[in-house]
C-alpha cells in the first residue's frame, strides 16, 4: 500500500488564543519589571484571567516567556514604522517612532535583570529582531531624506545610539521624559542646513 506523505499546515491561531497570548506578554512585561526573573508564572496566569496550562501552553519555560516578552516590544517597533510611514508625514513618522524606541529602552532596562539572569548574553537572541529594527530605522530616515525634510548624511544608527546615552546615563528614574525632548532636539538636528 503506498505510503501517504500529509503535509500538515500550521493554522492561524484563534482569536481567543492570541488575546490570551497578547495578554500573557503584557502581564509577563510588568510582572518581570516588578519582580525580577522569579516572578511566579502561576501569579501572571491568574493575573490574566487564564489557567496555568494556557500559559505554559503559550510559553512553556520561563526563558521562552521572557525571550518572547522584550521580542514583542521589538516587534512593536519594526510593525509601527510601517504604520507610522503610512499615515504621518517623514519627520512626524521618525519622531514617533524615535518616542516608541525610548518606550522599548524602557521595557528594556526594566527587564534587563531578568533577561541576564536567564539568557546571560541576550543580543545574540534577539539579533534577528535588532536587524529589523535597524532595517525600520534606515526606512524611516530614507523616506525623509527623500523628501527633504531629513539632511542626507543622516546616520539613522546615530539616532538610536544618542537616545541609548541618554538612558544608560540617567541616574534618575525619570529619564523619559529626557529622552523624548531629545527626540525633538534630533529631529531639529536632522533637517537639512537652508
Amino acid at each position: 500500500m503506498p505510503q501517504r506523505h500529509t503535509k500538515r499546515v500550521r493554522r492561524k491561531p484563534r482569536a481567543d488564543a492570541q488575546r490570551n497570548r497578547e495578554r500573557i506578554l503584557e502581564v509577563a512585561k510588568e510582572a518581570f519589571a516588578r519582580h525580577g526573573a522569579n516572578t511566579s508564572l502561576d501569579d501572571i496566569a491568574k493575573q490574566v484571567g487564564v489557567g496555568p496550562g494556557t500559559l505554559y501552553r503559550h510559553f512553556p519555560t520561563r526563558e521562552e516567556l521572557l525571550q518572547a516578552v522584550y521580542r514583542a516590544e521589538l516587534e512593536k517597533l519594526a510593525e509601527a514604522e510601517q504604520k507610522f510611514s503610512q499615515t504621518m508625514a517623514p519627520t512626524d513618522a521618525l519622531r514617533a517612532w524615535l518616542w516608541l524606541f525610548v518606550d522599548a529602552i524602557a521595557a528594556k532596562q526594566l527587564i534587563a535583570p531578568a533577561l541576564n539572569t536567564l539568557l546571560g548574553d541576550p543580543k545574540k537572541v534577539f539579533e534577528t529582531s535588532y536587524a529589523k529594527m535597524h532595517q525600520a530605522i534606515r526606512a524611516l530616515v530614507k523616506r525623509g531624506v527623500e523628501s527633504g525634510d531629513i539632511r542626507s548624511d543622516l546616520d539613522p544608527v546615530d539616532l538610536l545610539r544618542a537616545l541609548i546615552g541618554v538612558s544608560n546615563v540617567a541616574s534618575a528614574p525619570d529619564w523619559q521624559p529626557s529622552a523624548r525632548r531629545l527626540v525633538d532636539i534630533l529631529i531639529a538636528g536632522s533637517r537639512p542646513a537652508k
